[in-house]
């Protein structure tokens, strides 16, 4: 199927910050660059500093610094992605990563990326080595943790490094070793930190996933990796309620009696009762057992040690949105996750030991993980679970307040809620805040007049956009570059990003394509779980463009501005207000309705966001009825999670199909959301498409 590219040639979108001279002086960015015109000789890199004395015209000389700074980075740019081992040699001796072995080489950077070329084999790494190396023996706090009730909790990087000395001795006792996997059903506290790091040290694998999931989600992924300790939580706060967490909790155990061998529950609601008789289960020999008895299981006096183990080895599983299945299993790297983050946190967005940076958050989402590396830097985190409007639409500030945070990360939908909601974040004490990011789906122009007008004139207002899939960024934040309305900054140094058309091609600076890399990068997942000879994960980037990743985003590089456009996803994953996830989920759960005999899921854009639409083959004598699309959506809140409930359910009397069988969700997608499609010769019933033009109850 063909549709016809949106081509824009707007002018360049007006600027609403510009980094201040002082900032373009001393940025990691302005010292990364002159490092590597030192040490490579490419003197083009560098970012010139015009003379300023003399100067009154504050805004231009800011302008001058501004321009000349772009300049240095696309020549930064066009090295990162042109000598590849080159460049990232450079970001880990820049950022000091603590390696142990040699950094040579890089990697083979001729090699096609569906090769799967192995990034510094002969370095040793270990991460949470890396993560705590700034912390032994010191007073300051490394970990703020807070609920709705807004009271702090906190750990000095002294207590932190204790915390993870003692977890990982009980884990050692439980026989967790090298490759093992250790799961977390488990609210964004401080003890999801200290359990990954614990993990981490040991050489095991870690994966978690939010208490606001439902069974089926939580058994859909974790029974796939089998993780041999699991650590969840009595209750969580949200809504202004104390919410029971155990009922779920049981289910989850039963259906991973044959794998978790220790089952401990952290009160993370000290008020809300924990008790243990309610998680027994059948079959298996697990032992079920609070924190504090868990903790006492490992030797006292063992110290903290760390293995060290290749850059490759697996630290993470995250997981897919499960579009065409249950959702596959990533697998990241230590080595490469780590280089990625500190480069982005460190080149891209210039945090240090001085910043306090907070992100929203859950433990289920990448951005969890992009947040706990930042302990790499000496980086203060803050840590919220709750509802980011409970008790006040402002609460997140208030926190922000409480805790000096200089950067602060969150969802794009968070801010379109702030900016309806008519909050003004300007009555909050924001002087230290230097950098806000938004992700989860693309920042609509109109919320950059809101963040300047509403929470703060002076600050970058960094657009970042990457995934799961690279738990990291393709593109994002520069403090050396400009905001543009509407723009992410820059493609990311070393993700050599394009906009390809359906023949591969790349298309003009002003036309929408496909998001594509076309060069190896470290972050690459190194496999997918249960995947042993790379089917899936060749499948899912590497089928639509031979040996170039095809990322399924649809993207627009502004001519004049180095500046990025996201277009939304050109997949059939569901993306309502930025949350992320599989039309498979549903389609697993639908499965058990009886008076539903097929169904498909997709997303109708709505603005600059999504809904999704579920559209239903009714069985044979039924109809669909209020009561019946009340109790689906009911069944799909209660095994998966109140987010996948779909805003619109409609009957239809078919649904297309490719002739190999899958169904055809984003043809229907593009449909829906106003393009006309002409029909694939790969579809089996190419005239269904034609229901998909007149539903009434798709009109906005």
């Amino acid at each position: 199927m063909t549709t016809t590219s949106n081509t824009t040639t707007a002018a360049v979108p007006p600027v609403m910050w510009t980094p201040p001279a002082a900032l373009l002086a001393s940025s990691h960015m302005t010292r990364f660059s002159a490092f590597v015109a030192a040490k490579r000789h490419l003197p083009a890199v560098r970012v010139p500093l015009p003379a300023t004395s003399g100067h009154t015209d504050k805004d231009r000389v800011d302008a001058a610094l501004a321009d000349a700074a772009g300049k240095a980075y696309r020549a930064l740019y066009e090295y990162s992605t042109t000598r590849i081992a080159d460049f990232w040699t450079d970001v880990l001796e820049y950022t000091k990563v603590p390696i142990h072995g040699s950094a040579n080489p890089a990697v083979d950077e001729k090699a096609h990326m569906d090769a799967f070329p192995e990034w510094f084999p002969n370095a040793r790494v270990n991460f949470a080595e890396a993560l705590l190396a700034p912390w032994h023996g010191s007073n300051k706090t490394a970990i703020v943790a807070s609920t709705e009730t807004l009271q702090l909790r906190s750990l000095t990087g002294a207590e932190l490094v204790e915390q993870v000395r003692v977890m990982a001795a009980a884990m050692r006792a439980a026989g967790v070793g090298i490759g093992d996997r250790v799961g977390g059903y488990i609210a964004n506290g401080i003890e999801a930190i200290v359990a990954m790091l614990a993990a981490a040290s040991l050489g095991a694998i870690w994966s978690s996933t939010s208490p606001d999931f439902g069974v089926t989600g939580v058994l859909d992924r974790f029974a796939q990796i089998k993780p041999k300790i699991l650590f969840s939580i009595n209750a969580v706060y949200y809504n202004g309620k104390v919410h029971d967490h155990l009922g779920k909790l049981h289910d989850v155990a039963q259906g991973l009696a044959d794998c978790v061998e220790k089952l401990v529950v952290i009160p993370f609601v000290k008020e809300h009762p924990t008790d243990l008789g309610r998680l027994k289960v059948t079959g298996g020999h697990m032992q079920v057992m609070t924190l504090d008895a868990f903790l006492a299981t490992g030797d006292k006096k063992a110290p903290l040690t760390f293995t060290p183990l290749p850059f490759k080895h697996p630290m993470y599983i995250l997981f897919s949105s499960g579009t065409t299945g249950k959702p596959k299993c990533i697998v990241h790297s230590a080595g490469g996750t780590l280089l990625q983050h500190l480069k982005e946190h460190v080149i891209h967005g210039n945090l240090g030991p001085q910043d306090v940076f907070f992100q929203y958050t859950t433990t289920g989402w990448m951005m969890w993980n992009w947040l706990v590396s930042a302990l790499a830097i000496g980086t203060t985190i803050v840590c919220y679970d709750g509802s980011p409007f409970k008790p006040k639409p402002d609460v997140l500030w208030t926190l922000a307040d409480m805790t000096n945070v200089t950067a602060f990360g969150t969802s794009a939908k968070y801010i379109q809620s702030l900016q309806d909601l008519g909050v003004d974040v300007q009555a909050h004490n924001l002087t230290k805040l230097h950098s806000l990011y938004s992700t989860g789906s693309p920042l609509k122009p109109e919320s950059y007049d809101y963040v300047y007008a509403k929470i703060k004139k002076n600050l970058l207002l960094g657009s970042i956009s990457g995934g799961t899939d690279i738990v990291s960024l393709f593109a994002g934040h520069n403090t050396n570059l400009p905001v543009y309305r509407g723009e992410l900054q820059c493609a990311c140094l070393g993700m050599r990003i394009e906009a390809w058309d359906d023949n591969g091609k790349p298309v003009a600076n002003g036309t929408a394509g496909d998001l594509v890399c076309t060069k190896v990068f470290p972050c690459m997942p190194v496999y997918f779980w249960n995947d042993p000879d790379m089917a899936k994960y060749k499948a899912a980037y590497f089928d639509h463009f031979p040996h170039i990743w095809s990322h399924g985003d649809f993207v627009q590089f502004t001519p004049g501005t180095a500046g990025v456009v996201m277009l939304g996803r050109s997949d059939g994953t569901l993306n309502p207000a930025g949350v992320r996830f599989g039309s498979a989920e549903l389609y697993n759960v639908l499965d058990a309705v009886p008076e539903v005999a097929d169904s498909l899921a997709v997303g109708q854009k709505v603005g600059d966001d999504e809904r999704v639409c579920l559209f239903l083959v009714m069985a044979e004598g039924k109809t669909l009825t209020p009561a019946i699309r009340d109790a689906i959506k009911a069944k799909i809140r209660a095994q998966l999670s109140p987010r996948h409930v779909p805003a619109v359910i409609v009957a239809v009397p078919d649904i297309p199909y490719t002739i190999n069988g899958k169904k055809v969700e984003v043809a229907v997608k593009r449909i829906i959301s106003g393009q006309k499609i002409v029909p694939s010769g790969t579809l089996r019933n190419p005239e269904s498409l034609d229901i998909f033009y007149k539903i009434p109850e798709l009109k906005l």
